[in-house]
């Protein structure tokens, strides 16, 4: 078999691969974890690095453009440096990182040195306190110091901020103003219900429409970027600002027909998307000593029967949604 081009069953090009290395978080956001944690798996029941590696460099060779590394915290297991330094040997493949920014401080002129140059930062709160509510860890300090060290070493930075009621309105117009004077996207993420607790919120109250119109409230003037193939945000430019600001539809899924996304959690389970509850499991496929041809072949079939958004991925489940953001890899 040649390199075939990924496509799906309604004729949307797959190019970026979302990439998660571990489950496993330092810090308990009320969003995506119980207070107590989650069941996390033994490091020998997740993908090796050797074969999260094949893979991506499989899906580069179907145009995968880029991977985007996720967790958890990407930081917390061992290995990750050489396995970026191993992924920046593959051409033209473009690597982004996200992460609670709680341990990346040190990593920073490595990254660099790698290429690497698009993280997207979790901050839901500039508040001391809200942070502390919202993450269960007293980490806002070294999070937002690390923050600025991205910002200063010329790392194009995304905020991504989930916005919850009761919880951090007052930061949708803080974090805005966080752009005027810093060169960020600052993105406004619906909540989605993938909190570990199988409870889901049948409507929305910080919904994207009402995110925006809090925002346009204070900032009148702001302007509408054009809304490019497999994005996620709407993005504005605000007069006056370095920055700029997005809003995410995550839970109304406004945005589904342009997905140019494959995820891969760090069990292996492959998910055509994010509201799925895994359609194949790599690992033990993988382990079965199946050849390159071979794997192509079963992306291309996986992908044969994609749903066409996130309300039918959903519908398609066999339960209730249950999993940790962090088991998804977001």
């Amino acid at each position: 078999m040649d390199n075939p081009q990924l496509l799906d069953n309604h004729g949307r090009e797959l190019t970026y691969l979302r990439l998660a290395v571990t489950d496993r978080c330092n810090l308990r956001c009320t969003y995506c974890m119980p207070a107590e944690g989650i069941n996390y798996m033994p490091e020998r029941e997740l993908l090796s690095w050797e074969e999260m590696f094949r893979l991506t460099r499989i899906l580069h060779e179907m145009g995968i453009k880029k991977v985007r590394i996720t967790g958890g915290e990407p930081f917390v297991r061992n290995g990750l440096l050489d396995f970026l330094t191993n992924l920046a040997g593959l051409k033209d493949l473009e690597i982004c990182l996200t992460t609670n920014g709680v341990f990346i401080g040190e990593y920073i002129e490595a990254l660099k040195k790698l290429g690497v140059r698009h993280i997207n930062l979790s901050l839901d709160s500039l508040d001391w306190d809200r942070f502390h509510q919202i993450t269960r860890r007293d980490d806002f300090a070294k999070v937002y110091a690390n923050l600025i060290s991205l910002i200063d070493a010329g790392f194009q930075v995304k905020i991504n901020a989930v916005v919850m009621q009761g919880k951090n309105e007052e930061d949708i117009i803080a974090l805005t103003e966080f752009a005027r004077e810093h060169p960020v996207s600052v993105r406004f993420i619906e909540e989605m219900p993938f909190n570990g607790s199988g409870l889901v919120e049948e409507k929305l109250f910080w919904d994207h429409a009402r995110i925006l119109e809090r925002i346009r409230s204070q900032f009148p003037d702001l302007k509408a970027r054009p809304f490019l193939f497999g994005e996620t945000a709407n993005t504005y430019d605000i007069p006056g600002f370095k920055g700029n600001v997005g809003v995410i539809a995550a839970f109304t899924r406004t945005f589904c027909g342009s997905c140019n996304r494959i995820r891969l959690t760090a069990k292996g389970q492959v998910k055509t998307c994010l509201y799925d509850d895994g359609v194949f499991d790599m690992k033990p496929y993988l382990r079965s000593e199946v050849s390159d041809e071979e794997v192509k072949a079963q992306f291309l079939k996986l992908f044969k029967s994609r749903p066409l958004d996130g309300f039918e991925a959903e519908n398609k489940r066999k339960g209730v949604i249950t999993e940790s953001m962090t088991t998804i890899g977001g």
